[in-house]
């Protein structure tokens, strides 16, 4: 008796991984043991940088907040527990903002909390 192998989902799996690796460089995008390789690690760094993401982002804002905030002779820290003393309920996401394309609206919750 033959023996039975499932080509057509062993075919498709393989496809899969190729469609993921369209763009890759040299026998990373046509090679199917490099390419399922280099599939696997970049879906990986794809998870981590998920995270990893959340995690860049809010230190910018906090930057940029300090950055404004320095500018009207007051900390980060001195400014958010300003903040949380006024009861004015602003995200970092949203005070970087004002703080980069908005200055005078920063400026007036930074002499409210003054």
């Amino acid at each position: 008796m033959p023996r039975s192998v499932n080509a057509v989902a062993s075919r498709a799996k393989r496809k899969r991984i190729l469609k993921l690796a369209k763009g890759y460089y040299g026998r990373r995008s046509n090679v199917w043991t490099v390419a399922k390789n280099a599939v696997e690690k970049g879906l990986t760094y794809a998870y981590r940088d998920r995270k990893q993401k959340k995690r860049e982002f809010r230190k910018i804002w906090i930057q940029r907040i300090n950055a404004g905030a320095r500018l009207h002779g007051m900390s980060y820290s001195q400014l958010m527990g300003g903040l949380k003393k006024a009861e004015i309920e602003l995200n970092r996401k949203v005070l970087a903002d004002l703080a980069m394309n908005h200055p005078e609206a920063f400026k007036a919750i930074v002499e409210k909390v003054k």
